[in-house]
């Protein structure tokens, strides 16, 4: 089932609490029409004896589609977690590289997979370009959509780092994800993305925080983001800019709180949603 603009998807962070065959019924009960689907999770239900072809049947029967694959996040040459890292986190990041998720992606029947700097490690762009373009060129046998996350906190921290690589990496399936929280907790404007063609944005996520950036970005962005609306973030006016520029992206729904990893699947599917929808109309009213 394609996904475009008009589409919502339920990301996995925003209830990464519920398992993910645990969210479908709610996801579809609220509106969404995607969902996005994380590495571990796949190796998880293959080890519980649920086969990728009976993951997609009922992903389908559920009337979703499977958005994404989040993320690739060891790719760049000599990058790798550092000592710093937890070891099974660690672990568990040094296994998602293009070699081994892109299968995984293409057997699920994802739209697309994520590539993100995870490690705050210093990138050289021609670098970052030429490895982007690898990956890109690996998925494109398989029609997958390669979107580039930059994170605030990491060698590639914003719109204009992220959109450079892309345009140097060139290529047809090859483009940025925007997600409002790095968007704007990383200095990047509204203004930028205008001056972005329409056709590199292939993914975005939408949720909102207070005024006040934290001084930790990391922990803020992983525990306390809010629904759309009930921060500071212009989520109308991006929302009209991704419009203007032509994006036919599906809505990703990606909120890491505690506070909703609090309530039961129904909850978060139905408040996030309406939420979402809420600024959605505000925007296109």
């Amino acid at each position: 089932m394609p996904l475009d603009q008009n589409d919502l998807v339920l990301c996995t962070g925003t209830a990464q609490h519920v398992p993910l065959l645990e969210r479908l019924a709610p996801a579809r009960a609220a509106g969404y029409k995607g969902v996005s689907i994380q590495p571990h999770e796949v190796s998880r239900l293959r080890a519980a004896g649920t086969s990728d072809p009976e993951l997609v049947s009922r992903v389908a029967d559920a009337g979703l589609a499977i958005a994404e694959l989040d993320a690739i996040t060891t790719w760049l040459p000599g990058h790798a977690p550092p000592p710093s890292f937890p070891k099974e986190l660690g672990r568990m990041l040094q296994g998602c590289t293009p070699e081994r998720l892109i299968p995984i992606a293409a057997s699920i029947g994802a739209r697309s997979l994520t590539v993100v700097e995870f490690y705050g490690a210093k990138v050289g762009l021609d670098d970052a370009a030429e490895s982007f373009a690898s990956i890109c060129d690996l998925a494109a046998p398989h029609g997958l959509l390669v979107h580039l996350e930059f994170l605030p906190w990491t060698g590639i921290p914003d719109l204009r780092s992220g959109f450079e690589i892309v345009r140097r990496a060139g290529r047809w399936n090859g483009g940025l994800l925007v997600d409002s929280w790095h968007l704007f907790r990383s200095g990047s404007t509204l203004a930028e993305l205008a001056r972005i063609p329409g056709e590199c944005v292939l993914g975005v996520q939408i949720d909102d925080a207070p005024e006040r950036a934290e001084a930790d970005l990391a922990d803020e962005t992983q525990h306390r983001r809010l629904l759309p609306g009930q921060g500071s973030f212009d989520l109308v006016g991006l929302i009209r800019t991704l419009d203007r520029i032509g994006s036919r992206a599906p809505l990703g729904v990606e909120i890491f709180s505690d506070a909703l990893a609090t309530q039961p699947i129904e909850a978060v599917a139905r408040t996030t949603a309406e939420a979402t929808r809420r600024v959605v109309e505000a925007a296109r009213g």
